[in-house]
């Protein structure tokens, strides 16, 4: 997908994401990796092994949501249009919402998690290091 869409700030035209913005993993895998971690106070951690955590700090998809800046998903409700009203712009399509929600968001070095059609979440490199998906 290395046509991935981003709206320009100036022209309001598409134009292609450089391909190093894009992380491509499967929803199973995405959520493998999320089961090696556990959020306490609002900070992800490794599991040890051999170590017992309380169910309520278990990482999954709603509990990781939190960590993104913005998300498209079957799974989750990624607030679309209050994310869009944030940045203080306007849509008329939810595909044309979302361009311009990547495109902010890509061009200030934030990397796109694509995990199959539906499914696209928007990071801070640094979440995405914290859970080895990024060096």
């Amino acid at each position: 997908m290395s046509d991935t869409p981003s709206a320009d700030d100036q022209h309001g035209t598409i134009q292609p994401q450089p391909e190093q913005q894009i992380i491509r993993l499967s929803l199973e895998a995405f959520e493998a990796v999320l089961s090696d971690f556990y959020d306490r106070d609002h900070q992800l951690f490794r599991r040890v092994p051999g170590e017992r955590y309380p169910h309520k700090e278990d990482v999954d998809l709603y509990a990781i949501s939190a960590y993104a800046e913005a998300l498209i998903s079957d799974e989750i409700d990624g607030d679309l249009w209050n994310t869009l009203s944030d940045l203080e712009e306007t849509a008329p399509s939810e595909e044309e919402a979302w361009a311009k929600i990547k495109a902010f968001y890509l061009a200030r070095g934030y990397m796109l998690l694509y995990l199959g059609e539906g499914e696209e979440w928007i990071f801070a490199p640094e979440v995405l290091r914290q859970l080895g998906l990024l060096m």
